[in-house]
């Protein structure tokens, strides 16, 4: 069964997100990546089994596969009693499976995402406007076509309803030109390393989003890192532009949500068994084949 954690005694619980429940520790946080599912920004009623597992540990890889990049915010995994144990020395297992000890950084106000494919919600806007991210593209692209070069199409951070496109000048008013333009190129540089590692793995990232805060007056990347509920995955030996492609993250979901004729209002539709064990494989294949094992089952792995 998902495990929730909807319904925790631990201490010094300061935000409730769709996903994550953090606990403010003074300079550092606790984050627990629930095995809640998200989708059209409304929490659906079943989650998915060990969700919450992979987003943790398949972010930790990350965050060390791509520290030559930009540092991050992380500090330990929850298992880490050394570390974790000073702030909650009885941690369940199952929470800590699912938990990241991050230091506590100032968050920007910005959705960095990044395309180096056309699909999603760009494939629907090009299809209409022939822009991606309110930018004029190029004639003739089709569905799922790699771009000559990764776009930096930024949102806004919405507290409520949905994230709206924004472009790279309100950035610039937002945050100012000099972080603006640094926000700019660290997202395109993990994008592209993180690309690279994942194409020798037979993955294609065609999108994904990165949050940053600011720490001790330097940029760091924060929150989770080219996860399947952050990023679109699809399969290198199954790619063929011109078509939709097999979804390997949360886009299965949504394509089901899609067909069901939810109005994508709340409260979201119970999903069938079928499709959680599905998301739930497909979650799982993500981690094994970025990281060439499969996801651990307790305390260090």
């Amino acid at each position: 069964m998902p495990l929730a954690i909807s319904e925790t005694n631990l201490p010094h619980l300061s935000h409730r997100g769709k996903v994550r429940d953090i606990y403010d520790l003074g300079d550092a946080l606790l984050i627990v990546a629930t095995d809640r599912l998200s989708a059209f920004d409304v929490v659906l009623p079943d989650g998915i089994p060990e969700k919450g597992v992979v987003l943790t540990e398949l972010s930790n890889f990350w965050f060390q596969k791509l520290s030559h990049v930009i540092p991050s915010h992380f500090l330990a995994m929850g298992y880490d009693k050394a570390k974790v144990g000073e702030h909650f020395p009885d941690l369940p297992l199952e929470i800590a499976r699912r938990a990241m000890l991050v230091k506590k950084a100032k968050p920007l106000p910005v959705e960095c995402v990044v395309r180096g494919y056309l699909a999603g919600s760009a494939w629907s806007e090009y299809k209409k406007d022939a822009t991606i991210g309110g930018v004029p593209a190029p004639k003739g692209l089709v569905d799922s076509q790699r771009l000559d070069e990764p776009l930096f199409t930024p949102t806004t951070k919405a507290t409520k309803g949905h994230d709206e496109n924004i472009l790279f000048a309100e950035v610039e008013r937002l945050i100012g030109k000099t972080l603006a333009a640094h926000v700019r190129e660290a997202t395109l540089a993990l994008y592209n390393a993180g690309h690279a590692y994942a194409q020798s793995r037979g993955i294609l990232i065609a999108d994904t989003k990165f949050e940053f805060g600011i720490l001790d007056h330097k940029l760091i990347v924060i929150d989770e890192v080219l996860t399947p509920d952050s990023s679109r995955f699809w399969s290198a030996a199954d790619y063929k532009p011109g078509r939709p492609q097999e979804p390997l993250d949360k886009q299965y979901v949504r394509d089901w949500l899609n067909a069901s004729g939810w109005n994508k209002e709340p409260p979201g539709p119970r999903l069938p068994q079928e499709v959680i064990d599905q998301t739930a494989k497909r979650y799982k294949e993500v981690y094994q084949r970025l990281t060439g094992h499969p996801l651990p089952t307790g305390a260090g792995g």
